[in-house]
């Protein structure tokens, strides 16, 4: 269940949790119903799927630990309904089957709710009149639960994906503009050199022979003097034309971060650091993308700090976050993707976990 709760609202805090306690606390009040012969071993039980139930959502991250917290769940559930007394205790395993098809792909979450089905029927047949009746009632309310949070999952994951392509569009849209300006500068400065620069030299030719002439005016020397600063000056704008062709990769940046609700993007781009290859202005929107679904998908991260500065051979790029791995870091098809662009340029990337526990990429890029 907690893997459909939206970002950036304390999980214990949200309304479907809150749902599920109240379950809970439901199913808990009729412990007391039936004879006191197994009251703490009853309260026991539903503690102990309390406490995983709670776990699972303050370690989120956590897969294998949230994989064996479900199992613990499915075993205490069992356990509280073979039971005398324990009321509506196959209440719980709606809950669990919420939180299966939260974590599991749907077939597995039905194979363990099948199979948990199974072991409730086997449970309650010697000791209930309509085992199956009753196994049937619950095992509904689970394929409902089960059904509203896959497709509300599936629902999520269209919407992440179209925050994304939202993301890439806006991002690739910034460097575009800046490329069309960049080859519209170039031409200006093309057409300026070719085209005035040449008549403006062909002008102070003829200009300067006329001035050599025996009689030749002060005003004209006046013109052929104006017309060779005229001419340094074109050749200065055709010169900066030329030189401010630098991409604004700081605004590609912040741009393809701003659709994410988390995690937040903490940008630093030394005053030295100047791109004006489109290909680099690509491979580090991409880095920085991959770097930005990583953090959000697996380590719940809330900042992501970018820096980007210039070292005397190289330029380099430095990513980590705030959030917690869980497992071994092990590269996936985003990483290697990035690392496969990065050395399409001639560069680096190093891969690391820090002492925090945190991932870090650093990539770098010849000058």
């Amino acid at each position: 269940m907690t893997a459909t709760l939206p970002a950036g609202r304390p999980a214990l805090r949200h309304p479907l949790t809150l749902a599920a306690l109240l379950t809970w606390a439901t199913v808990a009040m009729t412990l007391h119903l039936g004879q006191p012969d197994h009251l703490a071993l009853r309260w026991g039980c539903a503690l102990l799927f309390l406490a995983a139930y709670l776990a699972t959502l303050l370690y989120p991250a956590h897969e294998r630990l949230r994989h064996w917290l479900l199992l613990v769940e499915a075993g205490s559930a069992l356990g509280l309904a073979m039971l005398p007394g324990s009321g509506i205790a196959p209440a719980l395993l709606v809950l669990l089957a919420a939180q299966a098809a939260a974590t599991w792909p749907l077939r597995q979450a039905l194979l363990l709710m099948g199979l948990t089905n199974v072991a409730l029927y086997l449970l309650l047949r010697p000791m209930h009149t309509q085992p199956l009746l009753v196994v049937l009632s619950f095992a509904g309310f689970q394929g409902f639960a089960m059904l509203t949070v896959h497709y509300a999952r599936v629902a999520e994951q269209a919407r992440d994906r179209l925050t994304l392509a939202h993301a890439d569009l806006l991002a690739t849209r910034a460097l575009h503009a800046d490329t069309l300006r960049d080859a519209e500068r170039l031409r200006l400065s093309r057409e300026l050199h070719d085209v005035a620069g040449h008549k403006l030299t062909a002008l102070r030719l003829h200009l300067r022979a006329l001035a050599n002439e025996p009689g030749a005016s002060d005003q004209l020397k006046l013109c052929g003097q104006l017309s060779a600063e005229l001419l340094g000056d074109l050749r200065a704008v055709v010169q900066a034309l030329r030189d401010t062709g630098q991409l604004d990769i700081t605004t590609a940046l912040r741009a393809v971060a701003a659709p994410l609700p988390r995690p937040r993007l903490q940008l630093e781009v030394d005053e030295g650091v100047s791109i004006n290859n489109p290909e680099l202005a690509h491979v580090l929107l991409r880095c920085v993308q991959e770097a930005l679904t990583n953090s959000a998908r697996h380590s719940q991260a809330s900042q992501l700090r970018v820096q980007l500065s210039q070292q005397p051979q190289a330029l380099l790029l430095c990513i980590d976050d705030d959030g917690q791995l869980a497992g071994q870091l092990r590269p996936g098809n985003g990483l290697t993707g990035m690392d496969e662009r990065v050395r399409e340029l001639g560069g680096h990337l190093q891969i690391s976990r820090a002492p925090a526990g945190n991932l870090q990429l650093q990539a770098s890029f010849p000058s």
